[in-house]
This record gives C-alpha cells, sequence and structure tokens, in this order.
C-alpha cells in the first residue's frame, strides 16, 4: 500500500532567515509592525513567511493574494488567530471578532447584522448622532479662539455615541468606562511579547500584560454587570429599545442554538465600542489631520457642506449621500490610515497558495495598510488625494481587495455602517461650522503624523486646533 504523500512543509513562502529562539522577531522593531511587515514584503514578497518567537507567520501584502485569502479559500481561513487581549477581555474569546468559526459564530453573527447593526437599527439612532454632534458644536464653539484638544473631543463624542446606542443612557461610570476602553485598544496589539511565546505563560505576567488586562477586565465586568442589572429591572415602558434590550429580549425569549448568557452581552457591547468608538474616532482624527496638512481640500470640502446645506441652516442626516467630495475624504482616509491595518486570520487547514504550502493553524496577517498603498493599484500611492475616487466604483465593502479597511469576506467588519455612520455627521458638521487652523506658530506641513499602533492604528499625539465659527 502507497503512503500519501505529505504536504511539504518545506515549500513555506519565502521569507528572511530566521534567528534561533526569536526567528524575525528584531525584523519588526524599527518601526510599528505594518510598516516592518511592508518593507520586508518589498525585498520577498507579497506572500512572506515569518516566524515570530513560536508563532508561524505569513503575511500577505498584496490585492491578489489578499482575494485568494479572502475570497478563493475564505472557508480556510474563517478561523480568526487570538492573542492575550482578546482571551481575557473577551471572556475566552466568545465575541464576534475573535470567536472560532463555527456554529456558535455564525449565531453571533446573525444576530449582529439583523438584530443590533442592521440598516434600520443604525438609522434609529439618528437622534443619538445629531443630539451628541450637536453638543459637541456647542462645546467647540465656547472655546472659539483658543487652541482645542481635538483627540479628545472626538473619542468622547464616538463614545457618547455608542454608549447611549448600547445602553440607552450616559452612566455615572461613564469616565472610568471610557479610560478602561482606551487603555484595552492600546494594549490589544497582539504583537507583545507574550503574544509571540504562548506555550511560556509566565512571560505574560513578568511582562505585566496579563495583570493590567485583568485588572481592566475586572471593572469592564463590573460596570457592564451593573448595567444589565439596571436594565432587568427597567419597567418596560421606555420608548426606544437601546442594545442591551434587544439582547436580554433574545436571552428571555429566542428558541436559539446557544444561549445568550450575561457573558455574551458583555462580549457584544465591548465590540460595538470597539466598531463605533475606537474604529471611527481614529478616522476622523486622521481625516482632520490630513486636510489641516492639504489647506485646497479643507477648503473644497467646507465649500461642498455650505452650499449643501446653507438654505437649511443646518447639517442633517438627509442630505448626506449627496456629498460626494466628503464621502472621497473618508475614502482616502481609510486607505492611508485603515482602522485596523493588519487583519488577522488563520488556516484551518492545509492550503496551497500560488505554490506555496500553507499548513493547518498558520497565523495569516493581511496587511491592509501597504495594500491600500500598493503603487501597482494607486496613482502616487502615497498622497494624500480625496479626488481619485470620484468617479470610481471602488468601495470599502470587501469586493475592491486594493482597499479592504474593513477587510473582506465572511469576517468582514460587521460594525462597518455603524462606524461609517458615526464618521459622516460629525466631519460634515466640523466642516460646516467652523474654518480650522493650527495653534500659533505651525505651519501645516509641519503637523506631526506620527501613528501609534495598538487595536486601532491612530495619531501618536493628540491634535490641536483652533476653531473660528463660520457665519453664513
Amino acid at each position: 500500500m502507497k503512503r500519501r504523500a505529505k504536504p511539504s512543509s518545506q515549500k513555506l513562502p519565502p521569507g528572511p532567515w530566521k534567528l534561533p529562539v526569536i526567528g524575525n522577531m528584531h525584523q519588526l522593531l524599527d518601526s510599528l509592525p505594518h510598516r516592518s511587515l511592508a518593507r520586508l514584503a518589498m525585498k520577498y514578497g507579497p506572500l512572506m513567511h515569518l516566524k515570530l518567537g513560536e508563532v508561524s507567520t505569513v503575511v500577505v501584502s498584496s490585492p491578489d493574494i489578499a482575494k485568494q485569502i479572502l475570497k478563493t479559500h475564505d472557508i480556510d481561513f474563517a478561523q480568526r488567530s487570538s492573542f492575550l487581549a482578546p482571551e481575557i477581555i473577551t471572556y475566552d474569546c466568545t465575541d464576534i471578532v475573535f470567536s472560532p468559526y463555527g456554529g456558535y459564530w455564525r449565531q453571533l453573527r446573525k444576530i449582529c447584522m439583523v438584530e443590533l447593526l442592521s440598516t434600520k437599527r443604525v438609522q434609529s439612532f439618528r437622534w443619538i448622532r445629531e443630539e451628541e454632534v450637536e453638543n459637541l458644536i456647542k462645546t467647540i464653539s465656547s472655546h472659539e479662539g483658543s487652541p482645542i484638544n481635538v483627540s479628545d473631543l472626538i473619542f468622547s463624542l464616538t463614545y457618547g455615541m455608542v454608549s447611549r446606542a448600547a445602553f440607552g443612557k450616559k452612566y455615572k461610570d461613564q469616565e472610568q468606562f471610557m479610560k478602561v476602553i482606551k487603555k484595552v485598544f492600546e494594549l490589544a496589539s497582539g504583537f507583545s511579547v507574550a503574544d509571540m511565546y504562548p506555550s511560556i505563560k509566565l512571560l505574560q505576567k513578568v511582562t505585566g500584560l496579563r495583570p493590567k488586562l485583568e485588572k481592566l477586565h475586572g471593572i469592564a465586568d463590573r460596570i457592564l454587570g451593573n448595567i444589565i442589572k439596571e436594565h432587568r429591572n427597567k419597567n418596560g415602558n421606555e420608548m426606544e429599545e437601546d442594545t442591551v434590550d434587544v439582547l436580554l429580549k433574545l436571552q428571555e425569549h429566542a428558541d436559539l442554538e446557544f444561549p445568550i448568557s450575561d457573558k455574551i452581552i458583555k462580549t457584544v457591547i465591548l465590540d460595538l465600542f470597539s466598531a463605533g468608538s475606537d474604529t471611527s474616532s481614529a478616522t476622523m482624527e486622521w481625516a482632520i489631520s490630513e486636510m489641516l496638512r492639504n489647506p485646497r481640500i479643507l477648503r473644497r470640502a467646507q465649500t461642498e457642506v455650505r452650499d449643501l446645506f446653507r438654505d437649511k441652516g443646518k447639517v442633517d442626516e438627509d442630505g448626506l449621500h449627496e456629498l460626494k467630495f466628503l464621502n472621497c475624504i473618508i475614502k482616502e482616509t481609510l486607505r492611508l490610515h485603515p482602522p485596523v491595518p493588519l487583519i488577522p486570520r488563520e488556516s484551518r487547514t492545509n492550503v496551497e497558495i500560488n505554490g506555496y504550502n500553507i499548513p493547518v493553524k498558520t497565523k495569516v496577517t493581511i496587511n491592509a495598510w501597504a495594500i491600500g498603498r500598493d503603487p501597482k493599484y494607486w496613482t502616487k500611492a502615497e498622497k494624500f488625494y480625496p479626488e481619485r475616487f470620484l468617479d470610481s466604483s471602488i468601495n470599502y465593502k470587501g469586493t475592491d481587495f486594493e482597499f479592504i479597511p474593513f477587510g473582506s469576506g465572511r469576517r468582514i467588519c460587521p460594525g462597518m455602517a455603524f462606524a461609517m455612520a458615526n464618521i459622516e455627521l460629525p466631519l460634515a458638521q466640523l466642516l460646516y461650522h467652523f474654518d480650522w487652523k493650527l495653534p500659533k506658530g505651525m505651519k501645516n506641513e509641519d503637523l506631526d503624523m506620527t501613528e501609534d499602533y495598538g487595536l486601532t492604528s491612530r495619531r501618536k499625539r493628540h491634535l490641536f486646533v483652533v476653531p473660528t465659527s463660520y457665519h453664513l
């Protein structure tokens, strides 16, 4: 009897030489992970193999290979590679982002898409967005002529919008919970030493990562537990149904294969904050930063918004779809600054891609940041040029693989519509009501655009600007 030939584990994708013990970790130390990986891919190709500590990793850096992973072989890569932060924060990866592919994940995704994040549900939160943005405009107006911390204001805005959509109101623990969310996003990069050596549990404590995450998890668990308890005790006369209400109703009445526990409710809420708060605020920060560096683009965007809403005297969501240039600005921002630069997947079986073998349980990292700057697909790829999207059919919904800021395939971000709704109205209002300039002595071209890296990629330093009210 002939023995079955095993897949050739030797024919891995090309990559740099691996050092003993650390593998290629030293080659990620010179800059942020997505930039280091893009630099290595320029030398070793768009399908590259690395050994990061103990973790065998394949890095994808081109649209055509991303299409093979996310479309052609989507089911084979439908697993999400995990790391310490989501294991602790999301109750051992029971959320929609990191839960293993299978029946439980499919049920949770269906609940999110049908009950929590449908177009109808996102539209039902319109009044919340309008109220929160109106409050932001009042706050900025009261500081006219003085430098304001736009980064903090935008994060507070998106946090407030998500908080009211999720809980129905703001809670007394809001400030503490907001700090927890921020800190979790900072720690959840997936590139810590503890994540590179998952078998050495001692590293999780020695580096301090596990104690920090467990402390944050304890605070979030207590706050969310109190909110769920309060919702259970409501009299049921509320006009508007928030996310916790919907999940509690499903918990009590729905005939589900996998019952919804309080822990699952908490993980879903945490995912909402990731999609609707951190992603949205980071994108708005980058959009404003890029416009300040490019005054021509800023003026054109302001003119478009002011001309459209001049007769109304205010910006509302009804006309947002007519702001073609603003939409291009958002797309261009997502191209250059995708909220999640590195999209994590994991192979569920042995797969052959471009003649190379990717063994089962290999971590696969799709570099959306590098793909969005690929000069083969983008003219003047490093330049912020929103006009490239005018009269273009390219969108961010996962079908154009040169532009995948929200991912693609089965595990595309389910909160995409929610995140975009939290971006469009605030940006339009800020452009309509204010002229913007940098603090005294700063030139537009000198604006620091250094990135920081965590769960999302955002500005390393807070953005300070001086607003002046614009009177039509």
